[in-house]
């Protein structure tokens, strides 16, 4: 019972020293992949904004953890030259659940500002869209544009909507004060599928696709007739739609703020034990 008395007077000091924090991050998202073909841009960009909680292991190193939504989208429209008339397009909102490790080059408690990089494992739900001629916001998933688990294409497997992602990226963190901190960042996600924006590999036989999945199918798996000048005729089977040699990332840029949950005064500045004094 002793040891439990101990225990209980030492649990205030003992939170009081954790390094937790709240942080609300905002910006803007994209996508790099058949419908985007820039590393990073901010064309075509859309919303991003996320929370979660940090914890400070060292001065130096946290770990976080953070829901975020992106919607990521692109249009040929605005695509190399020579895929315009492709007039493929997409949007899909993203929401992701991440876990990271980040490492602060210096001891943002002591300075003003400093460097810092980041990386982990999340997961994702994504389901692209996009809209038919008539306005109609269409999901392009359950059409199996490029054949995706159709029996005659054995090799085309449906894509998941949840899949996992390798965050990484960097930024540099401002000390506004004692208990805040504003940063600059940019979050790039490595994926493991050629399909955020349903294009990869090539155009499937167009009766067959009609009859499994529909004349809107048909529609949403070649668009080029819906511009002026467009090929009218449907591609043969085999054509090339996408390039699968490449998965499809996404990314987000902005502004975090970090607030302490716990005021450092409350320990004193620099050290990392409990709070000095102590009544």
């Amino acid at each position: 019972m002793k040891s439990l008395f101990f225990s209980l007077l030492l649990v205030p000091g003992f939170m009081q020293a954790q390094r937790w924090h709240l942080n609300l991050t905002g910006g803007v998202a994209n996508y790099s992949g058949d419908l985007q073909s820039k590393t990073f841009t901010f064309d075509q960009s859309y919303f991003s904004f996320g929370a979660g909680v940090q914890y400070d292991i060292t001065r130096n190193f946290s770990v976080i953890s953070n829901i975020m939504i992106m919607k990521v989208g692109a249009s040929d429209q605005y695509n190399k030259p020579d895929l315009v008339f492709r007039n493929l397009s997409f949007q899909n909102n993203i929401t992701e659940g991440n876990l990271l490790g980040e490492y602060t080059f210096f001891d943002i408690t002591q300075k003003k500002f400093s460097p810092f990089l980041f990386a982990g494992i999340a997961i994702f739900h994504n389901n692209p869209y996009a809209y038919d001629t008539l306005g109609q916001k269409t999901y392009l998933r359950p059409l199996s544009t490029e054949g995706e688990g159709l029996p005659q294409y054995p090799g085309q497997k449906p894509y998941s909507e949840t899949q996992f992602s390798i965050p990484y990226g960097g930024g540099i963190k401002f000390r506004m004060s004692e208990s805040v901190v504003l940063a600059w960042e940019i979050g790039f996600r490595k994926t493991f599928t050629d399909y955020i924006d349903d294009v990869s590999t090539f155009y499937v036989d167009k009766t067959i696709l009609l009859n499994a999945k529909g004349p809107i199918a048909v529609e949403m798996a070649y668009r080029a007739n819906e511009l002026k000048g467009g090929d009218q005729t449907y591609p043969v089977a085999g054509t090339k739609r996408g390039s699968p040699t490449s998965y499809d990332i996404y990314y987000y840029t902005g502004i975090r703020i970090s607030i302490a949950l716990i005021n450092y005064k409350l320990y004193g500045r620099g050290k990392t034990d409990c709070p000095t004094n102590v009544q």
